[in-house]
């Protein structure tokens, strides 16, 4: 574990037992209280139980929990109030309600049935203040919890409103990745066609002057069709959009090259170095341009979030059926909301692109403190 993600991973536990011991000071105060009136007032404390329990177990059973802990304070409120007496505050009680009201509000699916839960959970904290009385305090109480369920629905609302912003963002930055992998591969396969109706004019030509040229000509033509074929299998669920005349179909090996000089010439020193077994023609032309756009995403992380990196490594190997260009920066840190693949989009487009291709990405840091990206990609 990185140490952004034991920092982060701490801060979790700590804030969750900061919590839980705040509620847990409430119930105490509810239990003292409840104690000297007598009575039915023992309700509240089971009920401020019942809460902490279910703010414990919120990620398993988060709607099961909420639902259990209205009834239950719905039914003490009922209870207490058919007495006459004045109540105990319920604060521990109340307190759990409106931290599970913030977790139903940002995750519970679909939205309609969130703010049905959120106006029940209204209607339940004002039954409280009504049933229970509060030494005829009533209509302050009942002010005082709804603000406390005004700022709990902001709250839950507003996080539930960044985190479909986020999803639509990134199913935005994969379409688009998608779209433009389309693009490459329509380029590629029209390139295809176009030998191949080429290598036929040809053949058809000399067929009848030079029978022997013909052979070549037909084998051309089944090279080129099997290697359209392959690259159009490989992204069928791919869809496609308007073409762009002005981009080129494919890049080279040398391509990659001019990239990394590029990049050293006002960065840190890049090494780039290419495994045997390597070459233009190994591997398919939409895995170099998936290798290309990797290369220049993961250049240009090193250039926003650790722009002091005192110089970057990069490989491109190939092992048996798989070919893995692996690029990693020494030197100084990499901003830790990278690691999310989500401080900015690019590695999700990058991620998006290579698993299209049946390869697999990797991006963290690695055990000897630099920031490393892995994308593999298996060879035909």
């Amino acid at each position: 574990m990185g140490d952004s993600k034991r920092i982060v991973y701490w801060v979790r536990r700590l804030s969750e037992v900061a919590m839980l011991g705040w509620l847990g000071l409430m119930w105490m105060i509810d239990l003292v209280l409840a104690y000297s009136i007598g009575g039915f007032q023992w309700l509240v404390p089971v009920c401020g139980a019942a809460g902490m329990a279910a703010v414990l177990l919120r990620r398993r059973y988060r709607l099961r929990g909420f639902c259990v802990m209205l009834a239950t304070s719905f039914g003490a409120s009922l209870t207490i109030g058919a007495t006459g007496l004045a109540g105990v505050p319920g604060m521990a009680e109340t307190g759990s309600l409106l931290i599970l009201l913030i977790g139903v509000l940002r995750h519970v699916e679909p939205v309609r049935r969130a703010a049905v839960l959120a106006c029940v959970a209204l209607v339940v904290l004002m039954s409280e203040a009504a049933g229970r009385d509060y030494n005829s305090s009533g209509l302050a109480f009942s002010f005082l919890l709804f603000a406390g369920w005004s700022m709990a629905a902001g709250v839950g609302g507003y996080l539930r409103f960044q985190q479909e912003r986020r999803v639509e963002a990134v199913h935005s930055v994969r379409r688009a990745e998608r779209l433009e992998l389309a693009r490459e591969l329509h380029d590629l396969v029209a390139h295809y066609i176009t030998g191949i109706v080429v290598q036929a004019q040809a053949a058809r030509t000399v067929a009848q002057t030079s029978p022997e040229a013909v052979a070549p000509a037909l084998d051309a033509i089944a090279t080129a069709g099997s290697e359209a074929l392959t690259s159009m299998r490989r992204m069928v669920t791919v869809l496609r959009t308007e073409d762009d005349p002005s981009r080129k179909p494919g890049v080279a090996l040398a391509d990659l090259r001019m990239l990394t000089e590029t990049f050293s010439s006002d960065g840190p020193k890049v090494a780039f170095e290419i495994g045997q077994g390597i070459d233009d023609h190994t591997l398919p032309p939409e895995v170099m341009t998936t290798l290309h756009r990797v290369l220049q995403e993961s250049l240009t992380n090193v250039r926003k979030h650790a722009s002091r990196a005192a110089w970057v490594e990069a490989d491109l190997r190939r092992h048996a059926k798989v070919v893995t260009l692996r690029v990693r920066n020494f030197g100084a840190a990499s901003d830790p909301r990278v690691a999310r693949l989500g401080g900015g989009f690019g590695l999700v487009g990058m991620a998006e692109r290579v698993e299209a291709l049946g390869g697999r990405l990797y991006a963290g840091p690695s055990p000897e403190g630099a920031w490393t990206v892995i994308a593999e990609f298996p060879l035909p």
